[in-house]
């Protein structure tokens, strides 16, 4: 891991231990990674706050950004991030126009209107510059990235196995909350 010095900001209250996945639907590692992470989750400690903040690297990763801030903005974000990832990896549907993305979705109920009025939100842009400022402050430059309450950086490329990782990050996550 990486210690972050300073400690950069994070969105959690001063009683949990903010865990933050930066990651980009296009990226293999972090397609590979999900299974991973979405197991992970079922078990982590209750005072940890779970996150995705998504990286805009170029025009592609950053309409897929805002489509992640939308899907939260309209509430279904827990049901549409898994298949998003599915849709680009499997489906070979690279969701790389408007127009896909409202076809897309149109599977959850969502029709055009309010796929376009919360896609050109004031919200969405908001949620989308502050995860560009992140990840810029974090100093990723690579996906996927784990970053531990502000204070420490992980990578799988650090930790050389999935297993590894996850017990740097439990580690780091109880060392953190033995702190607060």
């Amino acid at each position: 891991y990486e210690l972050l010095t300073p400690r950069r900001p994070t969105s959690t209250d001063g009683d949990r231990i903010e865990i933050a996945e930066v990651f980009m639907y296009s990226c293999p590692a972090c397609f590979n990674f999900e299974p991973h992470i979405e197991q992970w989750m079922q078990g982590k400690a209750g005072y940890v706050n779970f996150m995705r903040i998504p990286v805009a690297w170029n025009a592609v990763a950053e309409l897929h950004a805002r489509a992640f801030y939308t899907a939260e903005v309209l509430g279904k974000l827990e049901e549409m991030h898994t298949p998003f990832f599915l849709e680009f990896h499997v489906n070979d549907n690279h969701l790389d126009t408007e127009g896909k993305l409202i076809e897309f979705f149109s599977q959850f109920g969502v029709d055009e209107n309010t796929f376009s009025s919360a896609f050109d939100s004031f919200a969405v842009h908001t949620k989308l510059q502050r995860a560009k400022d992140l990840v810029v402050l974090y100093g990723v430059s690579e996906t996927p990235n784990i970053v531990v309450n502000g204070r420490y950086l992980t990578r799988g490329s650090l930790a050389q196995s999935y297993e590894n990782w996850f017990a740097i990050i439990d580690e780091l996550t109880a060392v953190e909350w033995a702190a607060e």
